[in-house]
C-alpha cells in the first residue's frame, strides 16, 4: 500500500529531526551546534527579505523569536542576545526599506526597545530552560551510573554468596563420603564380626545384631547416595546427568512414589556452576513435587539441543496453589538461580492437571 511507506519515512524524519536538537540542546556536538546557528543566522535574513516584501502593514516581529531561540539552544544566551539585537535592526532596516515612515524618530527606538526586551525575556527564559534541562540530565545520568554500579556490586555478591553455598554443599559432600561414610563402613565391619562370633556361639542376640548389621548397610547406602547427589555435578564430566539419575533413585526410594528420568540428546556442560545451578533448580522443583504436592508421579527431564539445554520436571501433584503476587521461598531461589545463569524460567499447568517446572539455558 503506497500510505505506509510515506508515514515510516515521515517518523524517521521526525525521529531524526528530535535527536538532532536533543543533541543540540546538550550542548555536546559542536558540529551541529555551527550548523544551528548558521541556519538561525540564514532565516533571520529571510524573515528580514519576508518583512521587507510584506510592507508596512503586517509585522512580522513575533516570528524573529525562532531564530533566537535556536541561537540560545545553540551556543548560549550571549548568542541569543545577538541573533535578537540583529532581528530587531533587520525589522527596522526593512521597514525603512518598504517605505515606513513616523511622525516621531522616537516610535521607531520605542518600537525597537519593545521588541528587543521582549526577545531578552524569551533569551532569560529559553537560557534557564535549558540549563535546568542540562543539569536534570547529568543528574539522570550520574544516577544511572550509580544504579548500574550499584546492581553489579550486587549481582557480584550474590555470586560470591553462591559460590560459597556451593564450596560447602561440595564440602558436606566431602565430609559425608570420607568422614561419615568411613566411619560407619568401620563400623559395619566390627557389628559383621561380633554377628559372626554370636552366630558361631550359637548366641541368641546373633540375629538383633544382624538386624543392627543391616541398619548400618543402608545407613552407608543412604549417606553414600548423599554425597554422590552433592559431589556429582561438580566433579565428574556427564555430572549432571550422574546427579539427576541419582535424585530421581533416592526420591523414589525415600518417597516411595514412582520418579523417572530421561535424557535427550548430549547435555554436556564445561562449566560446573552452571551444571549446580540446573541440578539445584532440578532437585527443588522435585523435592517440592514430594513434600507438598501430594505427587504420586515425577518425570525429571534433560533435553540438549542446537538452542541450548531444556531441564523439566512434570508431576501429578495438586498443581499451582493460587498465591498470585507470593511466590514461596523455593520458587524464589529457583528464579533467582536461573536468572543468574542467564536462563529461561517458567512455572507451568499442564492441561491434564499437576504442575511443571522448566528451566531453558540458550546456547
Amino acid at each position: 500500500m503506497p500510505s505506509e511507506p510515506t508515514s515510516i519515512s515521515e517518523g524517521e524524519r521526525s525521529g531524526g529531526a528530535r535527536a538532532f536538537w536533543a543533541q543540540v540542546a546538550d550542548g555536546g556536538h559542536q558540529p551541529l551546534r555551527r550548523y544551528a546557528l548558521a541556519f538561525a543566522l540564514a532565516l533571520t535574513v529571510v524573515i528580514g527579505v519576508v518583512d521587507y516584501r510584506t510592507g508596512t502593514q503586517v509585522s512580522m516581529l513575533v516570528f524573529y523569536f525562532l531564530p533566537v531561540a535556536i541561537g540560545v539552544a545553540a551556543t548560549g544566551w550571549k548568542t541569543g542576545v545577538s541573533i535578537a539585537v540583529l532581528s530587531v535592526v533587520t525589522w527596522l532596516i526593512s521597514d525603512f526599506a518598504a517605505g515606513a515612515h513616523y511622525i516621531s524618530p522616537l516610535i521607531p527606538c520605542w518600537n525597537a526597545a519593545i521588541a528587543l526586551g521582549t526577545y531578552l525575556v524569551l533569551v532569560w527564559l529559553l537560557a534557564s530552560l535549558l540549563t535546568l534541562h542540562r543539569e536534570l540530565e547529568q543528574r539522570v545520568r550520574q544516577r544511572t551510573a550509580a544504579l548500574r554500579d550499584e546492581m553489579a556490586e550486587r549481582e557480584r555478591l550474590e555470586k560470591a554468596v553462591l559460590d560459597i553455598v556451593e564450596r560447602e554443599r561440595l564440602n558436606i559432600g566431602r565430609d559425608l563420603h570420607d568422614g561419615l561414610g568411613q566411619h560407619l563402613t568401620g563400623t559395619a565391619l566390627l557389628a559383621q564380626a561380633a554377628a559372626r562370633d554370636l552366630e558361631e556361639r550359637a548366641a541368641a542376640e546373633a540375629p538383633l545384631v544382624t538386624k543392627v548389621v543391616n541398619l548400618i548397610e543402608q545407613g552407608i547406602e543412604q549417606t553414600r547416595r548423599l554425597s554422590r547427589g552433592l559431589l556429582a555435578v561438580g566433579i565428574e564430566k556427564d555430572g549432571l546427568v550422574a546427579a539427576c539419575a541419582e535424585l530421581a533413585a533416592t526420591t523414589q526410594e525415600q518417597f516411595r512414589i514412582a520418579c523417572s528420568f530421561r535424557v535427550v540428546g548430549d547435555p554436556l556442560l564445561s562449566d560446573t556452576g552452571t551444571a549446580t545451578h540446573l541440578y539445584c533448580i532440578v532437585q527443588e522443583a522435585v523435592r517440592n513435587a514430594a513434600r507438598h504436592a501430594g505427587a504420586k508421579r515425577i518425570e525429571i527431564r534433560i533435553a540438549a539441543g542446537a538452542d541450548g539445554i531444556t531441564c523439566s520436571v512434570r508431576d501429578d501433584g495438586c498443581g499451582i496453589p493460587a498465591r498470585p503476587g507470593n511466590p514461596g521461598l523455593g520458587l524464589r531461589i529457583m528464579a533467582h538461580r536461573a536468572a543468574i545463569i542467564g536462563a529461561d524460567f517458567a512455572l507451568s499447568a499442564p492441561p491434564d492437571g499437576g504442575t511443571q517446572v522448566r528451566c531453558h539455558l540458550p546456547a
